[in-house]
């Protein structure tokens, strides 16, 4: 397997309406719909798909995934977890529009828990769907070789530990025998 593995995907945005009484405050919303495989030398334009009166697929080309060995603890984590999956961050800039309104565009996909997690903390938008079962065992054995488990870590004895009172600020004891109580 090469130092830095690396797969070529399309993100499928999809634009719909919103049903019911939300649609008083916001008649579309975007939601991640697939991301899929491409061909590394397919390149292209974003473009729409498919258009309905209630649906729109628009197709974002060109999001190259790569594993890296210093992440392979988070591609072990999405591997084993219940269900697999791919992770979108998505923006909405003013500057993208359709009809006046904005357009949602993919900015990264990956398949690590931990870059999600990142992107999450900084309060991005990120979408996950479900990874195809080769792309599964692509990462899984990329994780499998790659991630080394931490060992233990050696506890300190309990008679190095700082003494505090019942509040939690540190206390000391006195030892001054001129004292009387």
């Amino acid at each position: 397997m090469a130092a830095t593995p690396t797969l070529t995907t399309s993100v499928l945005m999809r634009r719909e309406r919103v049903p019911g009484p939300m649609a008083k405050w916001q008649a579309w919303r975007w939601v991640l719909h697939d991301v899929v495989l491409q061909e590394p030398t397919h390149s292209g334009e974003v473009r729409m798909l498919r258009d309905s009166d209630d649906v729109q697929i628009w197709l974002h080309p060109g999001f190259e995934v790569s594993l890296h060995r210093d992440d392979a603890e988070g591609y072990y984590l999405n591997a084993t977890s219940p269900r697999p999956c791919w992770f979108v961050l998505w923006r909405m800039p003013e500057e993208a529009t359709v009809c006046d309104e904005p357009v949602a565009m993919p900015t990264m996909v990956s398949l690590s828990y931990h870059d999600a997690g990142r992107w999450l903390d900084a309060q991005e938008s990120v979408e996950q769907v479900a990874a195809p079962d080769t792309v599964i065992a692509w990462m899984s054995e990329f994780a499998q070789s790659h991630w080394v488990t931490e060992g233990k870590k050696r506890q300190r004895p309990e008679s190095f530990r700082g003494l505090q009172d019942r509040f939690g600020n540190p206390a000391s004891v006195s030892t001054d025998k001129t004292r009387k109580g």
